[in-house]
């Protein structure tokens, strides 16, 4: 398959367990160095390169990276809606409300049933509001919202309107809580943990997540990071 980075590719990237967004936009600015569409007039070039919708490091899936004259569709892009899968774990929160931190309150669970867990769900579907965590890189005063958090600065996050177009539990193994979720730009799934847990009276955190699709754009059709590179050296 022929590629011209220099004019533009939409690629589509598998985020690994653990990478940041930034490493695997890094990742694909490495391996395109060398790449020929790149030489220009006999003359080496680069390519801008940036990605449309930051993955948590602990979160694998869907990352779109766009180069070149490609880079100017990331605004349409990060606007297109999502779907996740993951799973939720009910009666215990941590400060993000995932696994990078440890679990800091633990709390009932013996009155939840599965009818709860699913009428719930369909509670939280349509437009809500919703307040993203204080660990995340929502700019505050012009600094990133885990920037006033590290450095122990009280912040009050603003809530913002998010749509969620379906909400569907896939499987119930208690305290385990299965999900796909289809939403729209802006929705924090972690966020959307602290807020099933308080709605069913306990507390829950996020212990996996998944990007499955962006708009048209399919998690099946992607490649990690290591593929791609691997991919354009043929």
């Amino acid at each position: 398959m022929d590629f011209n980075f220099y004019t533009g590719e939409v690629i589509l990237i598998d985020k690994p367990y653990t990478w940041s967004s930034f490493q695997a936009v890094n990742k694909i600015k490495h391996a395109l160095k060398k790449h020929p569409s790149l030489m220009v007039d006999g003359v080496k070039t680069k390519a801008r390169v940036g990605h449309a919708g930051t993955l948590d490091p602990l979160a694998t899936g869907l990352l779109i990276v766009c180069t070149g004259k490609k880079t100017k569709t990331i605004d349409t892009l990060m606007g297109l809606e999502k779907e996740y899968t993951g799973t939720f774990l009910l009666g215990a929160t941590t400060p993000c409300f995932d696994l990078e931190k440890p679990v800091d309150k633990t709390f009932p669970t013996e009155h939840i049933t599965e009818d709860m867990i699913k009428k719930t769900a369909v509670d939280f579907t349509g437009v809500i509001q919703q307040v993203p965590p204080i660990f995340s890189a929502v700019m505050i005063n012009g600094r990133r919202a885990y920037e006033l958090a590290r450095a122990g600065e009280e912040t009050e996050m603003k809530s913002r309107e998010i749509t969620i177009k379906e909400f569907e539990i896939t499987a119930i193994r208690m305290p385990e809580v299965d999900f796909r979720i289809v939403c729209s730009k802006g929705t924090y799934i972690r966020s959307m943990a602290r807020d099933f847990g308080l709605a069913l009276n306990s507390g829950a955190h996020l212990t996996a997540l998944r990007r499955t699709r962006i708009g048209d754009y399919h998690v099946d059709d992607a490649m990690t990071p290591n593929d791609f590179a691997e991919k354009i050296k043929a």
